[in-house]
Formats: C-alpha cells, sequence, structure tokens
C-alpha cells in the first residue's frame, strides 16, 4: 500500500507525474455498433459515449462517425482509433 503525504492525503507516488502523464488520459479507441436498416441505410451507435450517427452507405456512414466523433471531441483529444462493428441480426428458418 503507497503511503500518505500527511499535508494533504494524497498518495507519494502520484506527487510526481510520469514524463508521458498528458498522454494517458488519451483515449485509443472508441468503438459503434453499426447495424443495417430494412432500407439499406446504416445506423451507428457508439458503446462509450453518446454518440449516434446514419447514413444511406458504408463509405457515407465512415465519413458522418468521423464528423460526429470530431464534433464530440471538440474540446477534447480525439481517440487515435475508431472501430466499426457491424452486427448482423439473421433469422434462419429450421426444416
Amino acid at each position: 500500500m503507497p503511503s500518505t503525504d500527511a499535508a494533504d492525503g494524497r498518495c507519494k507516488f502520484l506527487q510526481h507525474k510520469p514524463e508521458n502523464w498528458d498522454r494517458l488520459d488519451i483515449v485509443h479507441e472508441i468503438v459503434f455498433e453499426v447495424t443495417q436498416e430494412a432500407d439499406g441505410g446504416f445506423v451507428a451507435e457508439c458503446l462509450t459515449e453518446p454518440i449516434f450517427t446514419q447514413a444511406d452507405s458504408w463509405t457515407e456512414l465512415r465519413d458522418q462517425v468521423l464528423d460526429a466523433v470530431n464534433a464530440y471531441y471538440f474540446d477534447k483529444r480525439v481517440p487515435t482509433h475508431v472501430r466499426l462493428h457491424l452486427v448482423r441480426d439473421e433469422l434462419l428458418a429450421t426444416a
């Protein structure tokens, strides 16, 4: 268990930040769950942030997702990667 400083009660190892401390708060990847609608369009929902978007084609969806991510993180560091996870729900009939 790290010892604490009597003056402020903080852990001693937290008093000295590592050189790359400013990079430790970067979100490296966010994941979007993508579903295809009945009309052929796509809907993307981020699994960790309140970010949603939609588009008529996969190419357009990629652009829309990047625009939405940049808008959401306008005052924060943008994640280094965005993963689009296409979910396909298919019902198969048995004999």
